[in-house]
Formats: C-alpha cells, structure tokens, sequence
C-alpha cells in the first residue's frame, strides 16, 4: 500500500523554517495541514524561490525547490518539464490525493494538465491579483468553477465578473492564534501598516493620512513595516511634510513581530488599491486593532473593520477612531488556520 501525499504547487516557499516573511499566509495554511493530517506526506514543489535547487524538510513537510529561472519561455519551460518530471516520480511512489496549486499562474497550468493526464484531483487557489481580468493562464489552464477556490468573496465576485465563471469554493486565510500573546499589551502604537512597499500598497496614502491626524494630535506614534521599491518615495515623503518624529519606517521584519506590534496598535491602516484578502486584516483584527482599508473581502460586515470608499472617508473614519477614548481592543477571530485546513482537506478526501 502507497503512503497517501498532496502536492502542493508554488512559486515561491520559505527557504528554511526560520524564513518567516516568505509568504506567511501561505506558511501557516502548511503548517496547519501538517499538524491537521500528521499522516499525509505534504510535498511542496516550488518553482522559483528559494534561488536554489534543494530537497529540504521543513516542518515535517518536503520541499523541493526548481530553482526556476524567470528569463524567458526557455527557461520557464525548462523549469515546467523539470515539475512534470517530479510529479510523475511522486505519482509512482505515492497514493496522490490530489494536486492544489497557489494562484492561477504557472503553477496552475502545470498542475492542470498533470491532473488531467493522470485523473487526479487538482484545485487552484484564487489568491488576490490572479482573479483580475487579463490573466493569460486562465485560457491556457482551462479550469472551471469545480476546481477553483476563491480567497474570498471579493476574489470571487471578481473573477466571475472578468471569465464568466464561479469559483464553487470559498476558503479565506487563517491565522494561527499561537502566535498572539494573550496578556494585555499597552497601545502605544497609534497606526500601524505592514506588507510589501509597492505601488499597488499606496502606503504614500497612510502617509498623507498621518500629515492631516497630526494637526489634531501632534504626538501621533506610527510605524510601517515592509521592504519594497517605493521605500525611498515614502522616506522622501517624510521628509518632506516633516513627519520624522510621528512615522519610523521599520524595514522587514519578522512575522512574529509584526504580531506583536499589531497588538501594541490601536489602528492598523491598509490602503492597498486591490486586495483578495490580506492576510494582515485578519490578524490585526486578532490582535485587537481596529483595521480601516478600501477592501471588502467577504459580503457580510465584519466587527472592528471599517470599509471606506474613498481617501476623504478614510482620513475622517482614522481621525474619528482616534478621537474615541474608550475603544475597545477586543480580538476578532474570522477563521483559524486549523479551520481552513480542514476546509481544504474537505475537498480532497
């Protein structure tokens, strides 16, 4: 009898198990299916991070990373016959229970036709960007609304309206509640901000945002976290509305910080223009910050999260939330990791 394996399709993965800013989301949906179904062998293919060729271990999970390099069709291919190759040893060696691959890209087009060749079980997690409209794997890939798995109803809304089809399946991130210290925490962090510093982020927003709040509270303590290329616009911004003593730009940091800053804060501002569901909402609403951000991920309202519109409610609903001076800083649990792994297995088994 054949050990039973889910193979899991991924750009990019951790490099080792100290490599927390990898994907972190994507990090704790694994660890949580691992420690869910000790007895299935998780085998994680990565196409191109890390920047190595390896076969590795990481949290009782194999991983085994292409090393893909991104410098045209060639070597793309290259990397794709490299994965098929792979799979089909593993499909030889083990009882496959199916193949789930991370956003509808590569991955999911390898993982697709794979399925297809052999009759396995595959299923593409819709992860944010992927669901827009343009995306040239979705006619290369072919999927259709059984195998596909929204983010979130936002991501599922968008992805019907772009191709026509519905995603069947719904499964949102979780958090891993391990990481949050329950101990009550000072909150001496006014608003907080964290992910990639990339244009599609608009953190240059939270920064205006900070200029207008100062003139009504000129102490205001504020920290964002994340590396990326508008670094230095954001530094020069800074600068120049001479907010050098209410903002620190605190770089990457690790994951396990960043919760824990969540908890000193009492915002937490995520103006990202798109967003399937970031996996930062969920936490900091954990954490027990009020999160205020343009994005609706799921249909339903959501406690301590404020939705605005536009830049002129997002200023007003910051300014508004700092003014209250007994807001409560109670967790909100959307859906722990344990919850989603077990939806996913749901869906293999």
């Amino acid at each position: 009898m054949k050990p039973e394996a889910l193979v899991i399709l991924t750009p990019g993965f951790p490099s080792s198990e100290a490599d927390t800013t990898c994907l972190p989301p994507q990090q704790i949906f694994v660890r949580a299916l691992k420690q869910a179904y000790p007895d299935t062998h998780l085998i994680i293919l990565t196409f191109h991070y890390p920047f190595r060729a390896d076969n590795y271990n990481w949290f009782g999970c194999e991983v085994i990373s292409f090393n893909g390099k991104d410098w045209g069709k060639g070597f793309r291919l290259n990397t794709w016959v490299k994965v098929w190759k792979k799979m089909g040893e593993l499909n030889k060696q083990y009882q496959l229970l199916g193949i789930l691959s991370f956003w509808l890209g590569e991955c999911a087009l390898v993982g697709q036709r794979f399925a297809k060749r052999h009759q396995l079980k595959h299923h593409i997690w819709l992860l944010g960007q992927d669901a827009k409209a343009g995306n040239r794997f979705f006619k290369r890939s072919k999927p259709d609304g059984s195998n596909l798995i929204a983010l979130s109803d936002f991501v599922a809304n968008n992805f019907a309206n772009s191709y026509g089809i519905r995603p069947q399946h719904t499964i949102p991130v979780g958090i891993d509640v391990s990481l949050f210290d329950n101990t009550s925490t000072e909150r001496d962090i006014d608003i907080l901000g964290a992910g990639s510093l990339i244009p599609l982020k608009q953190y240059h927003l939270l920064i205006e945002t900070v200029r207008l709040a100062r003139l009504y509270f000129p102490k205001l303590r504020v920290a964002i976290c994340g590396k990326g290329p508008e670094e230095e616009k954001l530094k020069q911004l800074i600068w120049q509305y001479k907010l050098e003593n209410n903002i620190s730009l605190l770089g990457e940091i690790p994951h396990n910080e960043v919760i824990k800053l969540m908890q000193r804060s009492r915002i937490f501002l995520h103006p990202s223009e798109y967003e399937g569901f970031g996996a930062v909402i969920a936490e900091a609403l954990y954490a027990g910050t009020h999160v205020v951000s343009f994005c609706r991920p799921m249909n339903g309202e959501i406690k301590h999260h404020h939705v605005v519109n536009d830049m002129n409610e997002l200023q007003k609903r910051v300014i508004e939330l700092l003014k209250r001076k007994n807001i409560e800083h109670h967790p909100v649990l959307l859906y722990s990791s344990a919850q989603i792994a077990a939806q996913m297995m749901g869906l293999y088994r």
